[in-house]
């Protein structure tokens, strides 16, 4: 079994549950045992994700940052350095969510709000090229996913390839160089996660409180197979690439 490591993004006096919630998620998505999935958190700008040689991969959860923040504060920044040694290290990366507006961001893309999305199902549909990555074989060309964001790529940039596309947000799953990835959708989550993550974020605007018992009510009709599979998908090529 690899041994890959989970970067929580959170902050705040919550922090501790939403990451422990977020451990959850992606222990579920990839069938991973605790001890193979440490967790790290970066909760202040005095987290570190630390030493990353022991480890055949990493996965990356959302946040509530924002790209398109008219400024950043000094634990946005740090956040930012850190995710950045994960891409200079050369190890397999996964990012969701958020992430996908950071690393798109990082290598020269332009972040909006075009296309954001609110809590709940969204349609995943493969291009050619994403047909063909080693993440997606086994996957239906079309699938469904829960997602939840207020900001989406608008242009990829340089270097990074758009794996799939969507009805209502045109970048889903992205690829930059060959071992790091991003989703828009919560590829971690499936309709447990997604209501206890409703839970922590009532009020940031990621849907009208209005909506929440229609929301909920609607999450365990939602197919989150291939979704999930993808993150499962991620794990086994990082088993196929350890040196270990």
């Amino acid at each position: 079994m690899p041994r890959v490591l989970l970067v929580s993004l959170r902050s705040g006096v919550t922090s501790a549950l939403v990451a422990a919630a977020e451990h959850r998620d992606f222990l579920e998505a990839t069938r991973m045992q605790p001890e193979d999935m440490p967790l790290v958190v970066l909760d202040s700008p005095e987290a570190a994700i630390g030493d990353l040689s022991g480890f055949d991969g990493v996965l990356i959860g959302g946040s509530s940052l924002n790209i398109t923040n008219e400024q950043w504060g000094e634990w946005q920044h740090h956040v930012h350095a850190q995710l950045r040694t994960i891409i200079d290290a050369g190890i397999p990366a996964f990012f969701v969510c958020y992430g996908t507006s950071w690393l798109v961001h990082e290598l020269g893309g332009r972040i909006g709000h075009g296309h954001a999305e609110k809590t709940g199902s969204t349609i995943v549909e493969l291009t050619s090229e994403g047909q063909k990555d080693p993440l997606t074989q086994g996957l239906p060309q079309t699938f469904t996913s829960l997602t939840g964001h207020t900001e989406n790529v608008e242009e990829v940039g340089p270097g990074v390839v758009t794996l799939a596309t969507g009805p209502t947000c045109p970048v889903q799953f992205i690829r930059f160089g060959d071992h790091v990835w991003a989703t828009q959708f919560h590829s971690d989550m499936d309709a447990v996660a997604m209501k206890a993550r409703m839970d922590f974020f009532y009020d940031y605007g990621y849907f009208s409180p209005e909506d929440y018992d229609a929301i909920v009510a609607t999450l365990p009709e939602i197919d989150t197979t291939w979704s999930n599979r993808l993150v499962e998908n991620f794990v086994r090529y990082c088993g196929g690439n350890s040196a270990n």
